[in-house]
Formats: structure tokens, sequence, C-alpha cells
């Protein structure tokens, strides 16, 4: 319908411009907004107030002049000026309903469209470092980015979803000396495990399975490793540093890991750790319903000579200068606080030189969008991405980067604590056992991804209206139940929607029941245009609590035949909204609860 109208405003803005009344330079872009009171019609446009610049006439006049070009049309009964000079649109009752057949005829495909005109998006996300499991902290994102995704394809994009696994750099060394560490204690050392290792189970899990494998091939005397190592970090009672230095200390022994080892046997254990908990978050996400196209190895950057490549690119056009032995890229040129290393003294490569590296790497593959999705702790990273891409000579702009506040998870009053480095966390995986994956990944979008979130567990849980997961999900399994009980009692209930009088529908909750569907074509436009999922999670609520209003109020098996099948077919036509809304944001459409 809203599509009708805008279509009817267009042609008038035609026949102003034949009659001389408009310039035929004039090309206003047509505002058409959904009217928030009912009594002001069901659309409202402020064209009048847009032209009256240039028709040299007051808004109100403009209106009239409006009103008086509309072609006639089926699909509006009356329309008024209202305020300044808007222009009110009222739908005829009957009209309404012309969406239903249309979702029906649509299937899972009603509330696609052309938005994206095809354009390619390579969508980033999760990306965690493969130093642990995920956790729930990594949840919001992986669900963000995956319903992002999904609704950008709904809209016409053509979608690659990528992993880059951070498989490179200081972290995962460290990882590779704790498993190590760990190892030689499965073996019988005895040894003070350094505060800035990885501390959790899961890395003496890789240690036994390493120990399991490997038998003794990789045991050292313990003295042997720590001998010349710096001190470790100590602290007092109240947690103040007294001596020592952790950094240090880490750095240390990753040096003795690699010498010790030896390359060969070295790569063995990095390799024995990232395979496993790699092997783990892949396991994880798509338990949680998250797939992806491509896992992207920062090694490969590496291996490949990406890095050096977009480094000597960037040396060629003088944004990269020497200074105290380390390689320093110009980004205050491009608005950033301060200039960056890519190169440290030491030779070795730094994340944000990887970083350039693969953003390049991405637009060489023909994107026309780039969409990385990162915690909110890294906005400053932005600008420093962004001024790197320019001084490549690539469009900056290509990249969008969306931020996510971590989710702070409670069970009652209590705060869960969230650390990989402690060991301290809850696994993603222990969430979605506890609450399921359908409410997890509902909860995790149903706000702005950049707001800060509370992850109510007990709410999660709950089998109740304030549930809003549940609420929408047994809207479906109720319009489910009404067709088992209709099949029950005899009646059809598979009715072709073009045999439905819709004439006979004249209650309100129906009549808004139809308003909302037509609405969800356009918030699926709005939602990808925004990055933004959770508009879908707010109009599957509006939807849910429509149908339940619905069902309090009215019979649908009733005695006459003809009411009976428009009914039907009505909450057919919502029963298939809800799946494709649910689907979206990676959500079941259970038909029995």
């Amino acid at each position: 319908m809203k599509q009708q109208v805008t279509e009817l405003l267009i042609q008038v803005v035609d026949a102003l411009k034949q009659t001389g009344v408009l310039p035929q330079d004039t090309h206003p872009k047509i505002h058409l907004e959904n009217t928030k009171d009912k009594s002001h019609g069901d659309y409202a446009t402020n064209l009048a107030m847009m032209l009256t610049k240039v028709v040299g006439k007051p808004p109100r006049d403009v209106a009239a002049m409006i009103i008086e070009a509309l072609p006639s049309s089926d699909v509006v009964e009356k329309v008024e000026i209202a305020g300044p000079g808007f222009i009110n649109f009222f739908v005829k009752e009957a009209a309404k309903f012309d969406v239903v057949p249309d979702v029906l005829a649509k299937g899972d495909d009603f509330g696609k469209c052309d938005v994206g005109n095809g354009r390619s998006v390579l969508i980033e996300y999760v990306s965690a470092n493969p130093t642990g499991p995920l956790h729930v902290g990594h949840g919001r994102g992986a669900a963000y980015g995956a319903s992002v995704a999904n609704v950008l394809a709904e809209a016409g994009y053509e979608v690659s979803r990528e992993y880059y696994v951070n498989d490179a750099g200081r972290q995962m060394d460290i990882l590779a000396a704790s498993t190590w560490l760990r190892y030689l204690e499965v073996g019988g050392a005895s040894l003070n495990f350094p505060s800035n290792g990885y501390q959790g189970d899961y890395i003496v899990k890789i240690a036994e399975e390493l120990w399991h494998q490997h038998d003794d091939a990789f045991k050292v005397d313990a003295s042997e490793v720590f001998d010349g190592v710096a001190a470790d970090e100590v602290k007092d009672a109240d947690g103040n540093v007294i001596s020592g230095d952790k950094d240090q200390h880490i750095d240390a022994l990753i040096a003795k890991a690699k010498a010790l080892l030896g390359a060969e046997k070295y790569e063995i254990v990095f390799q024995q750790a990232l395979t496993v908990i790699l092997s783990d978050i892949r396991e994880d996400l798509a338990e949680f319903g998250v797939e992806f196209d491509n896992w992207f190895s920062e090694r490969s950057l590496m291996d490949s000579g990406v890095i050096d490549a977009a480094i000597e690119k960037l040396q060629a056009a003088d944004k990269i200068y020497e200074k105290n032995g380390a390689l320093w890229f110009r980004s205050t040129e491009y608005g950033d606080e301060k200039d960056r290393v890519v190169v440290r003294d030491n030779g070795l490569k730094t994340y944000f030189a990887s970083d350039i590296a693969y953003h390049f790497n991405k637009l060489e593959r023909g994107f026309d969008v780039l969409i990385d999705i990162w915690g909110s702790d890294h906005h400053g990273y932005v600008p420093r991405v962004k001024a790197a891409m320019q001084a490549m000579e690539t469009n900056p702009d290509a990249l969008q980067v969306l931020l996510v506040q971590f989710a702070i998870l409670y069970r009652g009053s209590e705060k869960l604590a969230m650390s990989t480095r402690s060991g301290q966390f809850v696994k993603l995986r222990e969430l979605c056992d506890e609450v399921g994956s359908d409410a997890a990944r509902f909860f995790y979008v149903q706000r702005k991804s950049e707001q800060h979130m509370d992850f109510d567990l007990d709410l999660a849980k709950s089998q109740s209206n304030e549930n809003p997961v549940y609420y929408i999900q047994y809207a479906h399994a109720r319009i489910c139940r009404v067709f088992e009980q209709a099949a029950e009692k005899g009646y059809v209930t598979g009715v072709d929607p073009s045999l439905a009088d819709f004439s006979l529908l004249t209650s309100e909750h129906e009549t808004d029941l139809a308003t909302l569907l037509s609405k969800y074509p356009e918030m699926i436009a709005r939602a990808a245009q925004t990055y933004e999922p959770h508009q879908v999670a707010y109009y599957l609520k509006d939807l849910a609590n429509g149908l339940h209003s619905y069902y309090n109020a009215c019979q649908f098996m009733v005695e006459d035949e003809a009411l009976r099948t428009a009914r039907f077919v009505l909450i057919t036509a919502v029963r298939q909204v809800l799946k494709n809304g649910l689907r979206l944001l990676g959500v079941s459409a259970p038909e029995s609860m």
C-alpha cells in the first residue's frame, strides 16, 4: 500500500511539471511515513512543504494543489491537509488486506527487496583470537553479525561472511608457551605458572592431549626453562605490584620455548593449541547457528607476502618513515591522534600492519562494501584503519565499522565474570546449554548493538510474556495449534487466499494485523540500510502482540464458513511473517510449545 501511495505522489509531481506549476528539473524525494495516530490516517507526507519555495505559495496551498492533482485510486479512501501542510492519507479498509495474499504467494520470500541492488558485501565478525573458547562476551558480536548478514542478503545484497583468524603475533605465542608449560606439568614438572599466561582448564586439556600424542618429545628440565628469565610480577595483599614485570617474564618464556624446542617442535605445540581451540570455536558457532563462508588466516598474509607488499606501497607513497629503528605510518595526516608503528625496532610486524594488509586484500577481492564488526573497546582503532585505506588510494568510505558492546551476564543479582586470560568466564556453549540457542540469539540482538546490555539469564529461561522470544515463538505455535484443532473438527485450513472474503474482517484487531503485515518489507529495507537487526526484533514483538490480542478477542473456529476462512487465511499470513522474521535472527519457529 505504501508503495502505491508513493506512486500516486510521483504521478502528481509529473502532472504538476506538465502544467508548468513545477520546473522540469524538480526532483523531490518522496517521503511517506506511517502515522502514529490513527486519527491522522495511515500515511503522511511533507511533500507540500518541500515544494513551497519552488511553487512560491504557502505549504497548505501547495498541499491543496497536490490533492487536486491526485489520480483516482482503489487504495485511498480520503486525503486531508494537517498542520502546517502535511498531507494525510486514509487507506480503504478493504485495501489493507491486499497484503495477505501477497504474503502467502511469496511465502519465505515475502519481505525480500532490492535495496542492495546486488552490491557485494564482505562482513567480518566474531574474529575472536583463537586463544580460548568463545565466551558470552563474544556471543553478542556473533549474533549481531549473523543477523546483519541475513538482513542484508534479504535486502538484495550479495553477502560473504568471513572470520579473521588471528593466528599470528604475541598472543598466539603466549598461548603456545602456556600450553608447553602445562605440558611440562603433565610430565611431572613443578613450576610457577606465569601470571600473564593463559590460565583456563582448557589449556591443561590441550597439554594432556599433547602428552598423549607425543609422550615426552617436548620435555625439558623446568630449571632450564626458567634459568635467566626475568622475574614475574609480585603483588601485595592490596593488589599493588611490588616487584617483577609480567610482560617481560612471559616474553622471556616465549623466547626460551622457541630456543629449547627449536622451530619444528615449537610449531607442533603452536599448531596443537591453535587447532584444538579453532575447532572448538567452529563447533560452538555452528551450534549457535553462525556459519562462515571463509575463515581467513592472518598467517596467510605473512606467508603470501601481502603485508610486505602493503608496507612497500605505503613507503613508496612516503606514508611510512623510520624512527628509532621502527617503521611508522603517518596516520596523523589523516586525523589520527598519533602516528602508528607498523614494524617494531626488533623487526616484528604489528597487528596494525596485518590489518592494513587484510583490508587492502578485501578490496583487492572486489567487494563493494566492507563491514567490520568490532567490540566497542576498539573504537579508537577505526580512524587509523580508514587512514591506511586512504593512504593506499582506496576508498575509506567502503569500510563500515559497526561497534558492539559486550553483554554483561547476570544470574539473579550476580554478575558473572568474563576474562579469557584468567580463565574466569562463562562459555558461549554454557549459555546456550542453559537458556537455549534461540533465546541467546534473540536476546543478543533485541537492542542496538552499541547500547549497553545486561543479559538476564532468569528472564531468558522463563516461559512468560515477559520473555520476548518465548512470547513471539508462542504466537507462531499458537497459530499452528489453532489449525490442529480446526483439523480435528473437520474444518479446511489450507484455503486458497483468493477465495477469502476479507470484507468480513471488520474488527480493529484484524485491520491492525493487516497493517503490520504490510509494514514488514519496508522494515527489512530500513534495517538493512541502518545495519539494525533489532528492528526485526521490535517488529516481531509487535506482530506477536497483535496476534495474541486477536486470539483473546475473537473466535477463529466460528460456524460461518466464509468468516472462518478469512480469519484462517489472515493468521496463516501472520504465521508466515513470524517465521520469516525469526529466521533472519537465527531463531526457530516452533509448531508446538
